[in-house]
């Protein structure tokens, strides 16, 4: 456990547990300011020399908190926050993989009735569509 609570002490540690609270306490007061839609893609990073750092999640984003930067500024004054001024930055979220699409099969009864209903309606756009379908399920 002594080893434990010195590891702990280790100054590289101890500057990322000061960086990740200043980061949320940063974000806590963007989220007490920030317009429900821009709040939910973008977050900010830090408060410093009186500037208030934000990331975006993509340019429309950032295009769109820039043009609320003087009411912003104003909330964060009635907040009690000394901040002037607000920078914004794209940071760019990866996009989780693509599910692959399940393709799904017609039935043999469902073929059939797509046959019987293109005979049907033979000699019309529609049948003619049906009747490439029906080709291809069957």
């Amino acid at each position: 456990m002594h080893q434990f609570n010195t590891l702990l002490k280790q100054p590289e540690l101890l500057a990322l547990n000061a960086h990740t609270k200043e980061a949320a306490a940063a974000q806590a007061i963007w989220a007490t300011i920030a317009p429900d839609n821009l709040a939910q893609f973008s977050h900010a990073r830090s408060i410093k020399n009186n500037e208030l750092s934000l990331f975006a999640h993509n340019n429309a984003v950032a295009a769109k908190i820039k043009l609320f930067i003087p009411s912003l500024l104003i909330k964060l004054e009635k907040q009690g926050c000394e901040v002037t001024a607000i920078r914004v930055k794209v940071q760019v979220k990866s996009t989780p993989q693509a599910k692959p699409k399940v393709i799904k099969k017609l039935s043999a009864q469902a073929a059939i009735d797509l046959h019987q209903l293109a005979e049907k309606l033979s000699g019309t756009a529609l049948g003619d569509a049906l009747a490439r379908l029906a080709t291809k399920a069957g």
